[in-house]
């Protein structure tokens, strides 16, 4: 818990140095890094807050403002999937649901990593809302996207896929992914 606590002030402090002229991407992606932080301490209500300070600040990114090179990837759909990252952690599926198929159902079919990663958070979802046959179906794309591409980071969110789906086993297209998956 030391280090998930430090992560909060690591945020935070990120946030800080930047201050309130940074510009509007960077604000945004501090104060998402701020939610994130707190959802993984189980902090709701301040990671709630993170979120809508990082929605505003991204509504004040203009087209005539520039933004360091490196921010080209934060926009509204990239905080979306950020924000749903969080709900999910918070095991709050009725908010992140609805983002990721939002979010998903415009995204791009080519970044395969990305894609696997974002399907892996609505398979979470789904499973924490007590959809477990639309989870395996979501695993099940998420397990074949995996299959493409080498990262250790999809195939860790294939094993959390697959634990979280454990408790689901008794449902025939569960345990017929989690069979094949084995």
């Amino acid at each position: 818990m030391g280090r998930l606590v430090d992560g909060i002030q690591l945020a935070r402090a990120a946030l800080e140095v930047a201050g309130p002229d940074a510009p509007a991407k960077a604000r945004a992606l501090y104060l998402d890094r701020v939610a994130w932080a707190h959802a993984k301490t189980g902090q709701v209500q301040p990671a709630i807050r993170a979120l809508g300070e990082a929605c505003e600040a991204l509504s004040q990114d203009s087209k005539g403002s520039e933004s360091p090179a490196y921010l080209y990837w934060v926009d509204s759909g990239e905080l979306q999937v950020m924000e749903a990252r969080v709900y999910t952690e918070l095991r709050r599926p009725l908010r992140a649901v609805p983002l990721l198929q939002d979010v998903l159902s415009r995204y791009d079919a080519t970044h395969t990593r990305e894609l696997a990663l974002y399907l892996s958070w609505l398979a979470v979802a789904l499973s924490d809302a007590n959809e477990p046959e639309e989870a395996a179906t979501v695993a099940e794309r998420v397990i074949s996207l995996s299959a493409d591409v080498a990262s250790e980071r999809t195939a860790e969110r294939v094993r959390i896929v697959l634990t979280r789906l454990e408790e689901f086993r008794d449902v025939p297209d569960v345990r017929a992914l989690l069979d094949g998956a084995a």
